[in-house]
């Protein structure tokens, strides 16, 4: 294998646990961290939405776990997950977890970080290309934009029960962020349509579905939220998919530079002449 570049980057040590992302699909977006933790791991524990691809990166003899966790399928136990992280770690073992996306960004890193601490297991968090970000990119879609909005939230679209979350104030959501960024909310998108509209959202509002971000297979669904739940079951669109609410939609047509690449003609500034425009 070819000396790994950055030789001051730190290295797995056995009985420790790092915890990373390997970000949204395209596996050129892994951190040089997570791709030099592949390199060096005795054990890679990874999830469903990880591409296959990075994981050939794993050095020669490394054992791979599959802990992917899909709604509505059959899936380890979280607590099981991070159980196995100590008990892998408490072996002398290099172990890496190995997560899409980012491990703090509705990746229960969290989750598996605290039963670590409670195990006394060391352990490193290795950020990664959060979905949320990451995905919306390849599809065009700035999540900020000068000229639309200084503020976004992200939320995810069901709880740990698999409902859409009732602690999460809709009509807050609805009147105070001008973009919204969920995960997770495909299943259920027709109810929080009905809530974010209730809570004072346009029905014209432009929504896009991004579905397998940033992998060759993406597909991107542009439509409104009240015609949200029509489209998507028109569709045949699956999960996982990334839901972005507002104007910064509006913006595809012009920012998508991957459909540019198949010959997709870019339009001009879709906001030029706009009154809202910031100039400084």
């Amino acid at each position: 294998m070819t000396e790994f570049p950055f030789s001051d980057l730190p290295a797995i040590e056995p009985g420790h646990v790092w915890l990373a992302g390997a970000g949204p699909g395209d596996p050129g977006l892994l951190t040089l961290l997570a791709a030099k933790a592949l390199g060096e791991a005795d054990v890679i524990v990874h999830d469903a939405l990880v591409n296959e691809e990075c994981l050939k990166l794993a050095r020669p003899g490394a054992a791979l776990e599959y802990a992917g966790k899909r709604g509505g399928k059959p899936s380890a136990k979280q607590r099981d997950i991070s159980l196995r992280l100590v008990e892998l770690a408490k072996s002398g073992l290099k172990v890496l977890r190995l997560k899409g996306g980012d491990p703090f960004v509705f990746g229960r890193g969290g989750e598996e970080a605290l039963t670590l601490v409670a195990h006394g297991v060391p352990f490193r968090i290795v950020p990664g290309i959060t979905a949320g970000i990451g995905g919306l990119a390849y599809a065009g879609i700035p999540v900020t934009h000068r000229e639309i909005n200084h503020a976004v939230t992200f939320l995810t679209g069901h709880d740990s029960s698999g409902l859409v979350p009732d602690r999460i104030d809709w009509e807050a959501i609805a009147k105070g962020s001008p973009v919204i960024v969920m995960y997770m909310a495909m299943k259920h998108i027709g109810r929080i349509s009905a809530q974010l509209i209730a809570g004072g959202r346009s029905a014209s509002e432009p929504v896009a579905f991004v579905c397998d971000a940033a992998t060759a297979t993406q597909k991107v669904l542009e439509t409104t939220l009240g015609e949200a739940e029509r489209a998507v079951a028109a569709s045949g669109f699956e999960p996982p998919a990334i839901v972005v609410v507002g104007e910064v939609v509006r913006l595809r047509p012009s920012l998508d530079w991957l459909g540019a690449l198949s010959g997709r003609t870019l339009v001009g500034d879709p906001f030029d002449g706009d009154n809202r425009k910031d100039t400084a």
